[in-house]
């Protein structure tokens, strides 16, 4: 099956959502040869750049309100338990309209996958902070610095109980492309915060590339809860230190849709 679409790309040259589509696709190509049927696949998009991502993939998909892809997909696996919702959502999207869906599914465990294409900027309305802007970025909407603290989402799923807990990174695809198989898999609430460069109102490819690394390569016990809140707080979505991406908790308990 393909997964091309004949719509126009129209995101910016060197944008991070190009390597978050490839990195689903090859993932997606991958799991259909392990058997997976991908006309069970629905995808949910939020507001924002990534949003187009809808367009350019050749699978069941619904465009929903800002920062309303959870509630979408949640209905989406209560009418259909066959079906494996994905929600692609944007920082701004998901952890500011839509926080309380997030926190939510997560503390109830549904059975869908949330891919946050994370750039950390509202760049579809051109460049205002979000909620995990780091503090002291200037942007339209915050001309003398941001006053506020970021978000750790990261932090905040670990706390809701989240199934399945990871980061990735658009400059490391192939181990992007292995967290999305990992989460589409998973038995439960799977979450990926993707850190995703815009190049054009907050170009981060040269933080991260100096300080992101792999959790696997460090021998983290993602089943270990306290372990797992202690990497997601190595990091605090300010512009300084070591980033670490994978897999940062996983459990496994009952799925809601199961118990419903």
């Amino acid at each position: 099956m393909s997964l091309s679409t004949y719509a126009q790309k129209t995101w910016c040259p060197g944008c991070g959502n190009f390597a978050i589509e490839n990195a689903f696709k090859n993932a997606l190509t991958e799991l259909e040869k392990e058997g997976l049927n991908l006309k069970n696949i629905v995808i949910i998009t939020g507001i924002g750049c990534h949003g187009k991502i809808a367009d350019y993939l050749n699978l069941n998909s619904f465009y929903s309100l800002h920062g309303r892809t959870i509630p979408v997909a949640t209905g989406i696996k209560l009418a259909k338990r066959n079906l494996i919702p994905i929600c692609f959502a944007g920082d701004g999207d998901i952890y500011s309209e839509g926080l309380e869906h997030l926190i939510f599914a997560a503390k109830r465990n549904s059975n869908i996958k949330v891919f946050v294409h994370n750039n950390r900027v509202f760049s579809l309305t051109t460049g205002q902070f979000t909620p995990t802007s780091p503090k002291g970025f200037i942007s339209k909407s915050s001309p003398k610095g941001n006053v506020e603290k970021p978000l750790n989402p990261i932090e905040l799923m670990i706390t809701c109980n989240a199934g399945f807990v990871a980061r990735g990174y658009v400059g490391q695809i192939e181990h992007l492309k292995d967290l999305m198989k990992k989460a589409i898999q998973f038995n439960g609430f799977s979450f990926i915060d993707i850190l995703q460069p815009c190049v054009v109102y907050f170009n981060t490819y040269e933080i991260y590339n100096k300080n992101v690394y792999q959790l696997e390569k460090e021998n983290h016990d993602f089943t270990n809860y306290e372990m797992a809140l202690k990497k997601a707080r190595e990091w605090d979505y300010q512009n300084t230190g070591r980033i670490p991406i994978g897999i940062f908790y996983q459990s496994l308990r009952p799925v809601f849709e199961e118990n419903v």
